[in-house]
């Protein structure tokens, strides 16, 4: 296919699914912006790294990827489920996770 449409999930949902522990979140960015604002509980693999890493997911378990804003967690999403993982993009990234009031902790 040309275009290919990325799965995605809100915030909220992505928290709730975190939270039952039915999802594994990880967090794209680099070490740097995950210092300054993180999720608890989600896992930290910079986008760069994420081919090299994708083993060391379950792929029995979904997995969303978060960004600052959505873009690389998308690239990671579609690397993701080309892989064969059940991916889905958290729409709007951690920004729009911290506008929802869901928790961010550092800085």
């Amino acid at each position: 296919m040309l275009f290919t449409r990325t799965q995605t999930i809100t915030p909220q949902d992505a928290a709730d699914r975190l939270s039952a522990g039915t999802l594994v979140l990880v967090d794209v960015r680099e070490p740097a912006e995950v210092r300054e604002a993180r999720i608890p509980g989600a896992v930290a693999i910079p986008l760069g790294q994420l081919p090299a890493r994708l083993g060391e997911l379950d792929a029995a378990t979904p997995v969303a990827f978060v960004c600052r804003s959505g873009a690389r967690s998308a690239r990671a999403t579609k690397a993701a489920a080309k892989a064969g993982l059940d991916a889905a993009n958290v729409s709007g990234g951690i920004m729009a996770w911290a506008r929802a009031g869901l928790r961010v902790v550092g800085g």
